[in-house]
């Protein structure tokens, strides 16, 4: 299929929706399924933001600049996962809990408001990962037009880029609570020395990286081509300093590079 087919065929998605509340969390995937709702239902559909302590300021931020851009009707909701039952103590799926949560959420919002779906962002290349979430949205009976129709990541920023999205390019961002080893607790504190982390590489130029907390090291990943950023012209030495006053004893740079849901890992052995 070419652009165009494959934006009607999303199209035809949303019509048979009919009215939709979608869970916007400003990423690429979802804002494609935000605006093609839209376009499609008007004001029949809804984008709803969760924020929360593993959200942070700056996404929140994009997701209310491209909602706008987009022009659907924009609700921000509080939740916080450290307080429900089994995610804070970070077992493997720890996801499951977070999205079974917010789809409640919206489910209620939809069934309060009249319409008749909920529907996310999930795209076919979730099917290959460990996604604990895509039970929850299973058993909640929330639809994924970017998986259901087969979608990948490249054919969602293709028909994105087609439809002029300002963040079509934007590199994937995942929650926070990927920066943590399973079974390691998370906490608020542990959220914010993250947070900090990647501020800075994000203050320095860098766009797709990684902090991944282990006790007191930071193991950063970022693109490989991007490495002598951080190794030359002094830069490794304001890391250091910048990341031990965040509170990092150690300070590592992972040489296999940035890639994502590299925690998975050990679930592999």
């Amino acid at each position: 299929m070419d652009t165009k087919e494959k934006l009607n065929k999303l199209r035809d998605y949303a019509e048979a929706l009919e009215s939709v509340v979608v869970a916007f969390s400003g990423g690429v995937d979802s804002s494609l399924v935000a605006k093609v709702c839209f376009d499609v239902l008007g004001g029949k559909a809804m984008a709803v933001t969760a924020r929360s302590e593993t959200y942070p300021a700056f996404e929140y931020e994009e997701a209310t600049k491209i909602a706008k851009e987009i022009g659907i009707s924009h609700m921000t909701i509080h939740t916080s996962e450290l307080n429900i039952k089994g995610f804070a103590e970070n077992p493997t799926n720890r996801c499951y809990f977070c999205k079974s949560e917010l789809f409640g959420k919206l489910k209620d919002i939809a069934m309060a408001r009249g319409f008749k779906n909920v529907a996310d962002g999930a795209n076919f290349d979730d099917t290959s990962e460990h996604r604990p979430g895509l039970e929850a949205a299973k058993e909640l009976s929330v639809r994924s037009p970017l998986k259901d129709l087969g979608y990948r990541k490249s054919d969602i920023r293709e028909i994105s880029h087609y439809l002029n999205l300002s963040n079509w390019d934007k590199p994937s961002y995942a929650c926070m609570s990927s920066r943590f080893p399973y079974g390691e607790a998370i906490t608020e504190g542990k959220l914010v020395l993250v947070a900090a982390a990647e501020d800075y590489l994000r203050s320095i130029g860098l766009r797709q990286f990684r902090v991944r907390h282990h006790d007191t090291i930071a193991r950063i990943e970022i693109l490989p081509e991007d490495f002598p950023k951080l190794l030359q012209n002094g830069k490794r030495t304001e890391l250091i300093n910048t990341f031990k006053e965040i509170g990092y004893k150690y300070v590592t740079l992972d040489i296999e590079g940035y890639r994502s849901g590299s925690m998975n890992e050990v679930l592999k052995q």
